[in-house]
């Protein structure tokens, strides 16, 4: 079922492309038939090399300072570390909140009492609270592949897929399980589209036990993707679950005692492979108590419409379930949840108001007590819980009247209502635009830093209630600005029904002739996990958005409905309709609207290119809308989600049914389906190598526009991964040609190759 090949049989006309043919030949662009390459207005190197110097590499270096990471002392003065413009070495500067005096350290800090002579901004503190708990392992691309605990003595590790510690000191080490084996391992991190060699585990507080889960995977079945080179290929396979399969991975969870070498399993049935948070198991869904004797964890259903809070004895594994919250479409806890083990109490994060909001549940009786947070706007991440003054400090979108609905603010509240009256939120970073807070240990001063696209970074210190006490930093953007250079542009347009605001950026020549027309490029990505636009903080650069725009185009992104961020109904907007939705209405309708707004836009000239779930979109774009978009470049496509890795087709599409005339739910939502009504111009690419969205996805995608008889492009780049790596530069220009080509009806220049432009410091 999952031969590597098997995709390829009627694709044999492209398949030489794929293992034999460069990069560079695999594309063929044929000249309209209404006019000769001669005719064809050109564009030339020198507006490639203009559009290359609004990338990334060569703006990035002109944005100065702007940044603060604090460094908390214990009566609440901070240190950090700063380099203003041109100025040869950084500076230490010292804040003292109550007297309200900023000083410059000397070398020796002898000015600066408190600052250590060896000052490094690497050892900031206090910096918001998002990341996990001391001695939880499990996150990608992590420091190294083990698990220190918490006193510093042991790290923990695989080997041969048993877990094993290793002491710090003398370098010894000792085999934890015996009964690991192949695809049925001990704290394995394999989600099928990713995994890592670090384990997945957490140590309890006082560094006795491990909380983890042996990952059966043995009868998963297998993905497989093959390196190119000379002489025989090299097969790389792995296991990987697919929406609908009978057998995916399962987690039975352990505590293992570590001086004693000891597994005790716990007394529940194994778990799919989900957590409460994204498409991945965590290790936020544990929580040791402070003795280590008691462990909470959430289990979640395997189409994420259930959480499971239950509570597991270390020293027996019975397990006792305290409640269970179910939903129709999929549970989503943004923020985790928190254990209060002094009082007994839960912090619950739920949407079951529209909005994500934290309640309050009693652990002994499994009772709600209370909801913490409410009003529109979802809690996207808690900062940090006093239990001694009742107090959460947390961040949420959209609180802040009048401003872009996805900046996140920081506020704190009371956990408990007085006199019957609920608690009130305090506003504590009320600046237009989106924040970052780094909270002093005492909570009574808070280093805000915020920012919007199109407004640099400031950062300021605010008091315990939110109140300005002193500017600190402020970025310095004199020599981007001297470039020429010129921030994306807010936008908001109607959605699909007319009443809904949608929020994006645009982005123009900075040239721009308002008396021109310009065709519109929507980069797009749908989610339902993220959104087309990203963060809302200011950078230099967003990918090439800018370059292309520079080389004659209006470009777009828009976070339409069905991404996250606002409340639950507009996230679950297509839920279950994942192919005939998708937010292309929302997408459509909002580049209509932004064609009223701005007279300049060339409605009739609409295209759309996107990476990944981008790509996905981008040929739904093509075949259910191909009177509008007349050109799409569609780059490592989850085109069909059966062919995409479970957890996160099934998250948001649901199980996999099959449907009384043979065929299953999934099908109507694959791009292959509706290949046929392609009428314009369709770009292909993907990365041979790709463990994420296997490259076969594409492939059929191709094979059913072979199989209709349309004509379309293909790029297979050999030995890349989802990324491109280090054909990624290759990829874009393919990209700016395909546009110049067929949108603009320009001849690009042949073979241009992407390089930093360095400038000349103003």
């Amino acid at each position: 079922m999952h031969r590597p090949f098997a995709a390829l049989a009627a694709v044999r006309a492209v398949s030489a492309f794929y293992f034999a043919v460069t990069a560079s030949s695999m594309i063929v662009l044929s000249v309209p038939s209404s006019l000769s390459a001669q005719q064809m207005p050109r564009v030339t190197a020198a507006d490639y090399d203009r559009a290359s110097a609004q990338l990334g590499p060569s703006l990035n270096g002109l944005v100065a300072g702007g940044a603060v990471q604090a460094n908390w002392l214990a009566d609440d003065r901070l240190w950090y570390r700063t380099a203003a413009v041109g100025a040869t070495a950084a500076q230490i500067i010292l804040i003292d909140p109550a007297k309200k005096t900023r000083t410059i350290c000397d070398a020796a800090r002898s000015n600066c009492p408190g600052v250590p002579a060896t000052a490094d901004d690497a050892a900031a503190g206090g910096r918001g609270g998002r990341g996990g708990p001391p001695g939880a392992g499990g996150g990608r691309g992590g420091a190294g592949n083990s698990v220190t605990s918490p006193d510093g003595k042991r790290a923990a590790f695989i080997r041969d897929w048993n877990l094993w510690v290793r002491d710090v000191a003398s370098g010894q080490e000792k085999k934890l399980t015996t009964d690991g084996e192949t695809n049925n391992g001990y704290a394995t991190d394999n989600a099928g589209w990713a995994s890592s060699d670090r384990p997945m585990i957490l140590w309890s507080p006082d560094s006795r036990r491990i909380a983890t889960q042996q990952q059966d995977e043995r009868k998963v079945g297998d993905m497989f993707i093959v390196e190119t080179k000379v002489g025989h290929p090299v097969l790389k396979s792995w296991k990987y679950p697919l929406p609908g399969d009978s057998v995916v991975a399962m987690l039975s969870r352990v505590i293992i005692d570590v001086d004693a070498a000891k597994v005790t399993r716990l007394q529940t049935p194994p778990d799919f492979h989900r957590g409460s948070i994204g498409d991945n198991i965590t290790m936020a869904d544990y929580n040791w108590s402070p003795d280590g004797n008691t462990l909470a964890f959430v289990s979640s259903s395997r189409d994420h419409k259930s959480a499971t809070f239950r509570v597991a004895d270390a020293n027996t594994g019975a397990v006792k379930t305290l409640f269970d919250e179910t939903v129709p479409t999929h549970f989503e806890s943004r923020t985790g949840w928190r254990m209060l083990w002094a009082t007994n109490e839960i912090v619950w994060y739920s949407q079951r108001d529209d909005w994500g909001q934290l309640y309050l549940y009693d652990f002994l009786t499994s009772k709600l007590k209370s909801k913490i947070t409410s009003g529109e706007g979802p809690v996207t991440a808690i900062s940090r819980i006093d239990e001694k003054t009742r107090t959460i400090w947390y961040a949420a979108n959209g609180r802040e009247k009048g401003q872009d609905p996805y900046f996140a603010h920081y506020y704190k509240i009371g956990m408990d209502a007085v006199k019957g009256v609920a608690p009130v939120q305090v506003s504590l970073t009320p600046d237009v635009g989106d924040h970052a807070m780094q909270l002093s240990p005492s909570g009574k001063y808070l280093v805000d830093t915020y920012s919007s696209p199109d407004v640099p970074p400031v950062v300021t210190l605010r008091d315990g209630n939110g109140k300005l006490v002193m500017p600190l930093e402020k970025a310095d953007i004199s020599r981007l600005v001297a470039t020429g250079w010129k921030p994306p542009i807010p936008i908001k347009v109607k959605s699909e029904d007319g009443k809904t605001d949608l929020y994006g950026m645009m982005f123009v020549p900075n040239n721009l002739d308002r008396n021109k027309k310009y065709p519109i490029i929507n980069n797009a990505y749908p989610g339902p996990q993220s959104g087309s636009v990203g963060a809302r903080t200011f950078t230099a650069a967003r990918g090439d958005k800018q370059a292309l725009a520079e080389l004659g185009f209006v470009v777009v992104s828009i976070d339409g409905r069905g991404t996250p961020g606002r409340s639950k109904s507009f996230h679950d907007a297509y839920y279950g309709r994942m192919g005939r939705d998708n937010t292309l209405p929302d997408q459509v309708a909002g580049m209509k609207d932004l064609a009223k707004q701005y007279p300049y836009i060339d409605i009739d000239k609409a295209a759309m290119w996107g990476h990944s779930g981008g790509g996905f979109i981008t040929a739904d774009a093509m075949f259910r809308f191909p009177d509008f978009f007349k050109v799409g470049i569609a780059e490592s496509g989850n085109h069909d989600q059966r062919q995409y890795e479970d957890d996160w087709g099934e998250r948001y599409q649901g199980l996999l049914e099959k449907t009384p005339d043979g065929k299953d739910s999934y099908d109507i939502e694959a791009n292959q389906s509706f290949a046929k009504n392609l009428k314009g111009h369709l770009l292909l690419a993907h990365g041979t190598m790709d463990n994420n969205v296997p490259p076969y996805n594409t492939l059929l995608v191709a094979d059913a526009l072979i199989k209709a008889n349309k004509d379309f492009d293909l790029l297979m780049l050999p030995n890349q991964p989802h990324g491109y790596g280090n054909m990624s530069n290759y990829m874009m220009r393919r990209r700016w040609d395909y546009f110049v080509k067929y949108l603009a009806g320009a001849e690009p220049p042949k073979e241009y190759e992407i390089k930093t432009v360095t400038r000349p410091v103003p």
